[in-house]
C-alpha cells in the first residue's frame, strides 16, 4: 500500500462502516485545523432484493440509487462511482482519495488504538472473529474491497474496543474460572469506545478543563447503549462487556441479566444457544418489556396516552442508567462531568431529566429551562455553579476515525 506525501497537508479521507448487509460512508476533506464532509450516505440490503444506495452531497442534495448489490465490493464500487459521477459527485478522480479509515467492532486485547492496516494486522483481526462473529467479517470485507479497488491507498482500522483497553484487570475480569479467560479471552471488552473518547474530550474542550485531570461519566444512549467511567483521560470501566449485550437496558437488548434466568428460560422454552441469543439481543429490552417498539419516540408517545407497559419500560430504562452513574461515581471518588450522547442522549430531554433526578447527592443539578427542548447540539444544562457539569455532546465517531487515519498516515509518511 502506498503512502501520501507528508507535504500534502490536506487529505481526503473516506471513512467506511461495513455491517453484515450495509455500508455507511463519509468522505472528509481534512487539514490539521479544519475539516468538512464532502459526501455521506449508505448502501443497504447488500446481497438482498431491493438493495439501494443513499447519497448526500455537501450542499444537502440527496439521491437514491437502486441496483443489484451482491456483495461489499460491489457496494463500495457503487459508492466510489457516485462520488465520481458528474451529476452527484464530489471528486474528479479516485486518486483524490488519500486514505481510508474503517470502523472495526472488535480488536480484542491486541489493539488499544487505531492502527495502519497491514497483512499482519488483518491476520490478528481475523483472530478476533470469534469474539465478534456478526461484526468483524463484514469489517474485513470492506478492507479487502478497498485493497482491490484502491490498492495503493493506505488504510487504517479504528476499533470500538480500543479505548477501553485501559481498564484495570479487576474491572474487566469476570468471576469465572481463570482458565476460561486464558483459553477463550472471556472478559469485559466494552464497546462504543470511539464515541466515548470523542464526547469526553469534546466536553473538556467545551468547559476549558484538562482532559487528563477530570472524572467523566459518558452516557452513549441510542438503540445500543453504554456508560463509561473515564478518569484522567482513560476508560476505567464500562457497562458493555464480553459482547454488546451486557449492561444497560437497550432498544432490543436485555442488558444485565442473571445467567440463571438465561439457562432457566432456555430449558423451559426448549431453545438452543442461537435462539437464546436472538431472544436476548433482538426481542428484549424496550421492545420486549413494552411490546410496542424499540424506538424511544414511540414509547414516549405511548406514555402520553397512559400506556402502563411503556411507563414501566421507561422507568426501568432510566433507573438502570442511574445505577451505573452512581456506581461509577463511587469507583472514581466522585464525578466532575456527566456527558449525554447518542440519539436518545442528545434528543431526549425528559429522559435526561429522569436520569438525573435523585442524583443531587453527588452534586447533580439540572437547569430545567436549559434542558427542555435541547436537541442535537452542544450545551451545558446544569445549574450555573453546580458541582457536576451536565453536557449534551453530539457524537461524531466518523470524525474520530478520519482524524486517527490522518494522524497515522502522516506519521508513517514522515518516517
Amino acid at each position: 500500500m502506498g503512502l501520501i506525501n507528508i507535504e500534502n497537508i490536506e487529505m481526503k479521507i473516506l471513512v467506511l462502516n461495513c455491517g453484515s448487509s450495509s455500508i455507511k460512508y463519509q468522505l472528509f476533506n481534512m487539514t490539521s485545523e479544519h475539516w468538512e464532509v464532502l459526501a455521506k450516505g449508505g448502501v443497504e440490503k447488500i446481497g438482498l432484493k431491493g438493495s439501494f444506495l443513499k447519497h448526500e452531497k455537501e450542499n444537502g442534495e440527496k439521491v437514491l440509487l437502486e441496483g443489484e448489490i451482491l456483495d461489499h465490493s460491489t457496494g463500495i464500487d457503487y459508492i466510489l462511482g457516485v462520488m465520481l459521477s458528474e451529476r452527484h459527485g464530489c471528486i474528479k478522480e479516485l486518486e483524490e482519495i488519500d486514505a481510508v479509515g474503517h470502523r472495526v467492532v472488535h480488536g480484542g486485547e491486541t489493539f488499544n488504538s487505531s492502527v495502519f492496516i497491514t497483512d499482519e494486522v488483518i491476520s490478528k483481526m481475523v483472530d478476533c472473529i470469534e469474539l465478534a462473529p456478526l461484526h468483524n467479517p463484514p469489517n474485513l470485507k470492506g478492507i479487502k474491497a478497498i485493497s482491490t479497488l484502491l490498492p495503493h491507498v493506505p488504510q487504517v482500522g479504528a476499533f470500538d474496543t480500543a479505548f477501553h483497553q485501559t481498564m484495570p484487570k479487576h474491572a474487566y475480569m469476570y468471576a469465572i474460572p481463570n482458565s476460561l479467560y486464558k483459553k477463550y479471552g472471556v472478559r469485559r471488552y466494552g464497546f462504543h469506545g470511539t464515541s466515548h473518547r470523542f464526547v469526553s474530550k469534546r466536553a473538556c474542550e467545551m468547559l476549558g478543563v484538562d482532559y487528563h485531570n477530570q472524572r467523566i461519566i459518558s452516557c452513549h444512549l441510542g438503540n445500543g447503549a453504554s456508560v463509561a467511567a473515564i478518569m484522567n483521560g482513560k476508560s476505567i470501566d464500562t457497562s458493555m462487556g464480553f459482547t454488546p449485550l451486557e449492561g444497560l437496558m437497550m432498544g432490543t437488548r436485555s442488558g444485565d441479566l442473571d445467567v440463571g434466568a438465561v439457562t432457566y428460560i432456555m430449558e423451559k422454552e426448549m431453545i438452543g444457544t442461537q435462539s437464546a441469543s436472538i431472544l436476548f439481543n433482538k426481542h428484549s429490552g424496550m421492545l420486549g418489556v413494552t411490546g410496542i417498539s424499540s424506538d424511544m419516540r414511540e414509547i414516549e408517545a405511548a406514555i402520553s396516552k397512559g400506556d402502563e407497559a411503556a411507563k414501566m419500560g421507561m422507568e426501568m430504562y432510566t433507573y438502570r442508567i442511574k445505577k451505573y452513574i452512581g456506581s461509577y461515581a463511587a469507583v472514581m471518588g466522585g464525578v466532575d462531568t456527566i456527558v449525554f450522547t447518542g440519539g436518545i442522549g442528545e434528543n431526549g430531554d425528559d429522559t435526561r431529566a429522569s436520569i438525573c433526578e435523585g442524583l443531587e447527592f453527588i452534586g447533580v443539578k439540572v437547569d430545567a429551562a436549559k434542558n427542555k427542548g435541547l436537541r442535537s447540539k452542544e450545551a451545558d444544562f446544569s445549574v450555573s455553579g453546580s458541582k457536576v457539569r451536565l453536557l449534551v455532546v453530539p457524537t461524531n465517531e466518523e470524525l474520530v476515525i478520519a482524524q486517527d487515519t490522518m494522524e497515522i498516515v502522516q506519521a508513517l509518511a514522515s518516517k
